[in-house]
C-alpha cells in the first residue's frame, strides 16, 4: 500500500527514539497518520510543524497499518506565521479542529481545499483571512452533518434581513422575527452570507461565537470531547481585537 499526495500537517507526537507520529490532511485520503522516522530530530523538526503544506509519501504493507511517512516541504506556513501571533493562533486552531473533528481516513475534499487556500493566503496577515477561516469552520460543520441553514428565515421563509441564528436549530432568523427573542439568539454576521465580505473585528467575534456554539455542542460535544484549547485561544484574541476597535 502506497500513496503520494499534497498534505497539511495537522498534529505531531514524539514516538520512540527520535520518531514522530504525524497526522496529515489530504484530499483523497482524509485525515491520515503515519510514522515519520527521525521526525523528532533537528533535521526534520521544521518539516513536521502543524500548518505546513508538504508533499507526503505514505507506505505500509497492509492498509490498516500505521505506515511509514516521509515528506518534502512545499510551503513553510508555520515558520512564516511565527512573527504574527494572530496568524499563528488561526493556524493552530484550524489544525487542531481538523485533527480532532474530521474522521480518520475519510475524504473531505472541500474542507481540505478550503484549508489549503487559508494557509496559502495567511502570509497576507491573519485579518485578511479571518472571515474565510470562520466560513471554513462552518464548512467543517456541514461536512460532519451539522450544517447551518443561513439561507432563509426559519419563521417567515424570507431570504432578506437575516440577522440571527437559532442556537437550537442552526437556522437563520430575520430581524423582525428575532426582535422578541434577541437575547436567546446568536447574532449572524453578514460575511457568513456574503462570500466576498471581509467583515471586521466585531463581526469576526460574532462569527466565532456562532460557529463555536455548534462546534462545542455538535462536532465535539456529541463525542464528549472538549473544543481544542487552540480554538479558545484564537477566540480570545479576536474578542480582544473586537474590544479594542
Amino acid at each position: 500500500m502506497e500513496w503520494t499526495a499534497p498534505a497539511v500537517v495537522l498534529e505531531v507526537r514524539p514516538h520512540g527514539e527520535g520518531g514522530a507520529v504525524v497526522s496529515l490532511l489530504t484530499e483523497e485520503h482524509g485525515r491520515h497518520a503515519g510514522l515519520a522516522k527521525g521526525g523528532s530530530s533537528r533535521a526534520q523538526a521544521g518539516l513536521w510543524l502543524p500548518g505546513n503544506l508538504i508533499e507526503a509519501r505514505w507506505i505500509a504493507r497492509l492498509p490498516d497499518q500505521l505506515g511509514a511517512l516521509t515528506g518534502e516541504m512545499v510551503h513553510p506556513a508555520a515558520a512564516l506565521a511565527m512573527d504574527d501571533p494572530l496568524a499563528l493562533a488561526l493556524l493552530s486552531s484550524a489544525c487542531a479542529i481538523a485533527a480532532d473533528a474530521l474522521p480518520e481516513r475519510e475524504a473531505h475534499p472541500r474542507a481540505f481545499h478550503a484549508l489549503v487556500s487559508l494557509i496559502a493566503h495567511l502570509a497576507g496577515g491573519a485579518e485578511t483571512v479571518l472571515a474565510d477561516y470562520i466560513r471554513w469552520e462552518a464548512l467543517v460543520l456541514t461536512e460532519l452533518g451539522y450544517g447551518l441553514n443561513l439561507d432563509t428565515c426559519a419563521v417567515t421563509g424570507t431570504t432578506e434581513g437575516l440577522t440571527h441564528v437559532s442556537p437550537r436549530t442552526g437556522r437563520a432568523v430575520s430581524a423582525g422575527a428575532a426582535a422578541p427573542y434577541t437575547g436567546r439568539l446568536l447574532p449572524l454576521p453578514a460575511f457568513l452570507r456574503d462570500g466576498d465580505s471581509p467583515g471586521d473585528a466585531a463581526a469576526w467575534d460574532a462569527g466565532l461565537r456562532l460557529t463555536g456554539h455548534f462546534l462545542e455542542r455538535d462536532a465535539f460535544g456529541a463525542r464528549h470531547r472538549p473544543v481544542p484549547e487552540a480554538r479558545h485561544r484564537l477566540a480570545d484574541r479576536v474578542a480582544a481585537l473586537a474590544g479594542a476597535s
